[in-house]
C-alpha cells in the first residue's frame, strides 16, 4: 500500500488578466460560481478526496484567499444573534482545523512548476496531490477521490485527463497514452502545448494531479520550457520510466474557470442542479429565448 496521499497544493498567484477588471483588487479564485468561490469548490474536492493538508501558493494581493479560510468573528456573531445558523454552518466549513492550512509566496512568474517548486519545503518526503482551482469539475465522487483511488492501487503517479478537440492541443498538455485498464492508462509521455500536427493523443491533463515528492529533484533545476516558464510537464514527464505513471479519464464534468464564457457555463449548469434555484433559473433562460 502506498502512503497515503494528505496533503494537496494550491497554485493561486496568478493574476487573473482575462478577468480585468473584476480581479484588479479580487483574486480570481475567489470569484463566485454560483454562491462559492471557485477556491472553495477545490478544497471541498481534496476533502472528499480524504485530504485535509492544504498549501496555498500565492502571490501579491491574495490576502482575500485567507481570509475566506480564517473565521470572521463579528461575521459569525451577527449571525449567531439573528438565529441564522444555517448561514454560520455553511461558513463555518471553509474553515480547515489550526495548522491544517499554510501559504507560501510565489515571488515572480515564472510558471507552474516554479509555482509547485515553492511548496516543496512544505510537502517534505510525501506524495502530494496538486489542484488548478481554474479548472472546476463537476464529479461523484470527486475527480480527486476517483484518483487517489487509482493511486491506492498503482502507486507513483496519477494525472486526470480528458479529450480536447485535436486542434486544441496546443492550449494544454497531453499525454502519450499506452496500455489501457478501464478508465486508467499508462503514460508513457508528456508534452506541454504540443502543435496539433505533432500531439501524441487528444488527451489533456485537467489540472488535477497525484505526484511523487521526487518531481522536485527534478523542478529544483529551474529549467525553463515552453513560453520560457518553468513547466509541471516537463519534471514530470521525466518520471516517466522511473515510477509508475498513470492517467485516468476520470467521471465527470470539467469548466475552464480561468475563461469568460467556461465561468459563465459552470454557473448556469451548476445553479441547475440546485433545487432551490433551479425552476427560476429555467424561468430566466427562458425569458433571454434561451432553453436549459
Amino acid at each position: 500500500m502506498p502512503k497515503p496521499v494528505r496533503k494537496i497544493v494550491f497554485p493561486v498567484a496568478g493574476l487573473g488578466t482575462r478577468f480585468l477588471p473584476a480581479t484588479k483588487v479580487v483574486p480570481k479564485e475567489m470569484l463566485p460560481v454560483v454562491d462559492k468561490p471557485l477556491i472553495q469548490y477545490a478544497v471541498e474536492e481534496a476533502l472528499e478526496a480524504g485530504i485535509d493538508q492544504f498549501i496555498f501558493v500565492t502571490g501579491r494581493g491574495k490576502h482575500a484567499i485567507e481570509d475566506h479560510f480564517d473565521h470572521a468573528y463579528e461575521l459569525e456573531q451577527t449571525l449567531a444573534e439573528k438565529n441564522k445558523h444555517d448561514f454560520l454552518e455553511e461558513i463555518g466549513r471553509t474553515v480547515p482545523k489550526a495548522g491544517n492550512i499554510a501559504f507560501t509566496r510565489q515571488q515572480k512568474p515564472k510558471g507552474l512548476g516554479h509555482a509547485i517548486w515553492c511548496a516543496r519545503n512544505f510537502i517534505g518526503d510525501e506524495p502530494f496531490a496538486i489542484s488548478l482551482p481554474d479548472m472546476l469539475v463537476d464529479a461523484n465522487p470527486s475527480c480527486l477521490k476517483q484518483m487517489v483511488e487509482v493511486y491506492n492501487e498503482t502507486g507513483g503517479n496519477v494525472i486526470a485527463v480528458e479529450q480536447c478537440a485535436p486542434e486544441d492541443t496546443n492550449k494544454y498538455g497531453v499525454i502519450a497514452p499506452g496500455a489501457v485498464d478501464g478508465r486508467t492508462l499508462e503514460v508513457t509521455g508528456l508534452v506541454e502545448k504540443p502543435d496539433p500536427s505533432e500531439a501524441p493523443s487528444n488527451l489533456f491533463v485537467l489540472g488535477r494531479y497525484i505526484l511523487t515528492p521526487k518531481v522536485f529533484e527534478y523542478l529544483d533545476k529551474q529549467k525553463p520550457g515552453a513560453g520560457g516558464e518553468i513547466q509541471l510537464t516537463d519534471s514530470m514527464a521525466s518520471l516517466i520510466g522511473e515510477q509508475p505513471f498513470h492517467a485516468l479519464a476520470y467521471e465527470g464534468v470539467s469548466y475552464d474557470c480561468g475563461d469568460k464564457v467556461g465561468f459563465l457555463k459552470a454557473n448556469v449548469a451548476l445553479s441547475l442542479k440546485r433545487e432551490d434555484m433551479a425552476g427560476r433559473v429555467r424561468e430566466a433562460l427562458a425569458e433571454l429565448g434561451l432553453k436549459s
